[in-house]
Formats: structure tokens, C-alpha cells, sequence
């Protein structure tokens, strides 16, 4: 692949900084994680107005929420009676997982030829700050960041259809790969894998880099698992009850 050159081609550059979540956003990482953590339960009503007043926004960024969650299957919606919480389905997950993996580990090879010196440096100081994250155990800045240290790497492949694949498979995972930070130890080994995808592409290393992303995904969805598996049981005591 050939980077272009072209301001129109040329991917925005990761500043240190990550972007600010929107309200549609927040409220879906919030929802995310009540629901795969067994808070909200499957068959549970998600009214419009009753989550714009719980979470004091209008109900424009409700029904966004809403959309990004049905789209991964979190929340099932009913034409004209609402939405509810889902029961996400297994199979599913696993194909979508599968796919970004491939993805993904397309866009970090191509990082460690692609990605300007410029951009690596960006992603460096990124890496870097996520690392204080940690250490403060700030889930919510560390998921901000983490968004946009992947977007980095989308970025970096220098391929605009490969880039818009990834990131809206991505928005489809978003809630699962959100919520699993909250597992024991996540936040750290989650840097922990990203620092080793990091070391590859400043090496140059594709095949490296895209090995790293692979298993960095891997692990992502094996933390997720228990947490799964506690809602679905949640889900049927509720359904026999």
C-alpha cells in the first residue's frame, strides 16, 4: 500500500489528547456496562424519557444510544412499543470479534511501514498518558483513550475504505469492549497489550504488529466472557421467575 499524500486522503493525526466522548456515547458505555454486568436485565423496558431525566439529557442522545446498543445487540428494538435489554447472543459476539480482529491486525501491519514518524511520536505520548490512567485506575479517561488509540492505528494504515471497515465495526463492539475494562486487572493488561502492538510498529515489525493486535483482541474478548455468562444467568432466573 502507498501513503497518500493528498490533504484529503491524509488521516488525522492522534494529538496526545483523547477526544471527548459524546452524550450518545457516554450514556451507551453506561447502559453498556449495566447491562453486561447483569445490573439491567434482559426483557428490562428502556424508556426515552425515563434515561433522558435519570441521565439529564434530552432524548436525542437517548435514541442514539439506543441505536449504537441494538446495533451490537445489547438492546433489542420494537417498532413502536420501545426498546428492551437483549440477550446477546454468543455466536454473534464471537463472528464479530473474529472480524475486528482481522481488521484491526490489518491496520497495525500496515502502521509499522505506513504510520509517519510524526504520527508514531503522537501515538508514543498517547501510550504514555493512557499509562497514568492506569495507575490512577480512571476507567472512564483510560475507555476515552483507548478509542482513540485505535483510531490512531486506523489512521495510520493510510487506507480511508480499510479505516471506515474498522471503525464501524468498531462502534458495533464499542459497548462489549468498553464494559470489559471493568473486569480484575483489565485496565493494566490492556496497556499492557497495547505497549506490545506500540513496540512492533516502531520496529517495523508488520507481521509482529499484527500478531500482537490479534491476541490484544483475543484477550479482550476472554475478559468479557465471565461477565457474559453472569448476565445470561441473571437473564434466565429472571425469565423462570
Amino acid at each position: 500500500m502507498q501513503a497518500d499524500s493528498t490533504p484529503t486522503m491524509r488521516a488525522r493525526r492522534p494529538r496526545g489528547a483523547a477526544p471527548k466522548p459524546t452524550r450518545a456515547e457516554t450514556l451507551a458505555a453506561h447502559l453498556a456496562e449495566d447491562i453486561v454486568g447483569g445490573r439491567l436485565r434482559p426483557g428490562t423496558p428502556l424508556e426515552e424519557a425515563q434515561l433522558a431525566a435519570a441521565h439529564g439529557v434530552s432524548r436525542t442522545p437517548v435514541r442514539e444510544a439506543l441505536r449504537h446498543l441494538a446495533a451490537s445487540g445489547l438492546v433489542q428494538a420494537r417498532p413502536r412499543r420501545g426498546a428492551v435489554v437483549a440477550q446477546p447472543e454468543p455466536a454473534r459476539l464471537r463472528d464479530m470479534f473474529a472480524v475486528m480482529a482481522e481488521l484491526e491486525a490489518i491496520c497495525a501491519a500496515a502502521c509499522a511501514t505506513l504510520m509517519p514518524p510524526g504520527e508514531r511520536r503522537a501515538l508514543e505520548v498517547l501510550h504514555q498518558r493512557m499509562g497514568a490512567m492506569v495507575r490512577a485506575a480512571d476507567v472512564g479517561a483510560y475507555r476515552a483513550a483507548n478509542i482513540a488509540f485505535h483510531q490512531a492505528l486506523y489512521a495510520g494504515a493510510r487506507n480511508l475504505y480499510l479505516a471506515e471497515l474498522a471503525a464501524d465495526t468498531r462502534r458495533r463492539l464499542a459497548p462489549f469492549r468498553g464494559a470489559q475494562l471493568e473486569a480484575p486487572d483489565r485496565l493494566l493488561r490492556s496497556h499492557e497489550e497495547h505497549g506490545a502492538i506500540l513496540t512492533a510498529i516502531l520496529r517495523g515489525d508488520r507481521d509482529g504488529a499484527a500478531a500482537e493486535m490479534r491476541n490484544h483482541l483475543a484477550l479482550t474478548e476472554a475478559a468479557l466472557e465471565p461477565m457474559l455468562r453472569a448476565a445470561r444467568g441473571l437473564g434466565r432466573l429472571a425469565a423462570a421467575g
